[in-house]
């Protein structure tokens, strides 16, 4: 069992970044229920892990990486099991509901990165949080270089696809 003061750190830390635990459930998960449940198995993982956690590193980029594995683990069960599970009706009007009242501009982003797959949609993510290349690939664990020029493709073909 965690000390007292060990679960108080840990609440004051996730508190102080809970802002990553929203981005990555929003990016994951359209439905208000996918990202309530994909939150609480992130908010398990970090727990578990937080006995772990070294503190001469960025809590934010310990707290990215596991909650991008969660997220990347949950995005690809969930994938396969709405493969044999046929979604309701009003959960599909629900989602309607909520991207309508995003702006335009946003919903062709999100749009854009729903087409992405489970790592690239990762890197977009941290490199819209304007997080830097050393720690993008750290949270990812690729280089520098790689991060920039999968960046440089991501844009590209964003573009593209924008045009």
């Amino acid at each position: 069992m965690m000390k007292p003061d060990l679960e108080e750190t840990f609440q004051t830390l996730v508190e102080a970044h809970k802002r990553i635990l929203y981005k990555v459930c929003n990016l994951y998960c359209r439905d208000r229920n996918s990202r309530e449940d994909l939150a609480q198995e992130i908010m398990i993982q970090l727990w578990r892990a937080f006995g772990k956690f070294d503190g001469r590193r960025r809590f934010s980029t310990w707290m990215y990486r596991i909650s991008l594995n969660v997220a990347i683990s949950f995005y690809r069960r969930e994938s396969s099991r709405a493969r044999y599970v046929s979604s309701d009706e009003q959960r599909l009007l629900q989602t309607v509901a909520e991207t309508e009242s995003e702006p335009e501009a946003i919903r062709l982003l999100y749009g854009l990165i729903d087409t992405l797959d489970p790592f690239n949609k990762a890197l977009i993510l941290l490199y819209l949080d304007e997080n830097s290349y050393q720690e993008i690939a750290e949270v990812l664990g690729i280089s520098e270089t790689n991060v920039a020029t999968k960046i440089n493709r991501l844009k590209n073909r964003m573009r593209q696809e924008l045009s």
